[in-house]
């Protein structure tokens, strides 16, 4: 994992660590090391990211948690609860060289039709997309930015 890589985000204190298996990120919203992959590296700076510059509160920033989708168990991303601890957003990560494609929309929004928020996002650390969900349209509307958190 090259930790040299720039992404599209502003710089996070990573904690790193090596050991037998590998190196690892600290993660604070789950608090414990986790492998360090690209993937990781992109979502790390995402949910830094929502928590400095989109005033998102860190406790209301749910990583890689568990939903039920029929029969399998999927994990979004990251997941931004609201105060009533309804999703406002979520938001699908993939590694700096994975393109954003209709694919990883369809990923994120298979978690939108559990998870109901209002946002999701696609990032790959270089290139985001944001959008909003319209129930009166019912479907998507992009957007250049994501609201901040209110």
């Amino acid at each position: 994992m090259d930790r040299s890589l720039k992404l599209n985000l502003p710089d996070i204190d990573a904690k790193l660590r090596k050991t037998a298996g590998g190196l690892q990120i600290y993660d604070s919203f789950r608090k414990k090391f986790v492998v360090l992959t690209p993937e990781e590296w992109v979502r790390q700076h995402f949910a830094h990211y929502l928590v400095a510059q989109n005033k998102v509160p860190a406790s209301l920033v749910w990583v890689e948690h568990e939903i039920n989708y029929g029969n399998v168990v999927k994990r979004p991303d990251i997941s931004v609860m609201d105060t009533n601890m309804n999703t406002w957003c979520i938001v699908e990560c993939k590694a700096p060289h994975v393109e954003i494609t209709q694919e990883v929309f369809f990923q994120v929004t298979t978690y939108h039709s559990i998870l109901k928020p209002k946002f999701i996002v696609m990032t790959n650390g270089l290139k985001h997309f944001y959008a909003m969900f319209k129930p009166e349209m019912k479907n998507f509307v992009f957007l250049k930015e994501l609201p901040l958190y209110a």
